[in-house]
């Protein structure tokens, strides 16, 4: 299923392919976009958004990155980088520092290196998910036997709220899905 502005951006991902395919990378497709990987390991991907299209490094923040033009995606995200484009001409002007970057990316995988992730553990689960944890020892043993990306999902929902009463209101909403066994990104089918 293709994204509905992915044609808006159709020349600009054409341009970043052509350049990651230059790098002697194998193309292909993953989550529906293409996706560049070295040895069957994951490098870059191009990425189409509604106002911009995006290369993003599997582990960018490893990458040295002395043009600072690499972004974090989120706020929570740990590993990758991204680098966003609105014209054929910015990736042209980027063009030789983008197989640099690729490069670079490349020998990151060939050395074997790896992005030091912060542990689901070494978040602080928020007072208003932890007062139902506590509340209800069904609901904590549902908790505990969800993976730890899962718990991670819910801990970063409902602690991302600014107000104490949508903390509540997201920590009450997550309980029927924490108790289902499903992140909270996950959809019931």
């Amino acid at each position: 299923m293709q994204v509905p502005y992915a044609k808006k951006w159709q020349k600009e991902t054409g341009k970043l392919r052509k350049i990651a395919l230059d790098c002697y990378l194998t193309e292909e497709r993953k989550w529906d976009k293409p996706c560049f990987t070295f040895q069957k390991k994951n490098v870059a991907i191009v990425i189409p958004l509604k106002e911009s299209c995006a290369l993003s490094f599997f582990k960018g923040a490893l990458l040295k990155d002395p043009k600072h033009i690499l972004e974090r995606i989120g706020e929570h995200t740990q590993a990758a980088r991204w680098i966003k484009f609105t014209s054929l001409r910015e990736i042209t002007a980027l063009q030789s520092t983008l197989r640099d970057y690729l490069y670079e990316a490349i020998a990151l995988e060939e050395s074997g290196k790896k992005v030091a992730l912060k542990k689901s553990s070494e978040y602080a689960i928020p007072e208003e998910l932890q007062n139902r944890l506590d509340g209800s020892a069904v609901l904590r043993a549902a908790f505990e036997a969800l993976t730890p990306g899962r718990r991670k999902s819910y801990i970063i929902h409902v602690s991302s709220a600014k107000q104490a009463k949508t903390k509540e209101a997201r920590a009450d909403k997550c309980v029927p899905m924490i108790l289902s066994g499903r992140g909270f990104l996950e959809r019931s089918d």
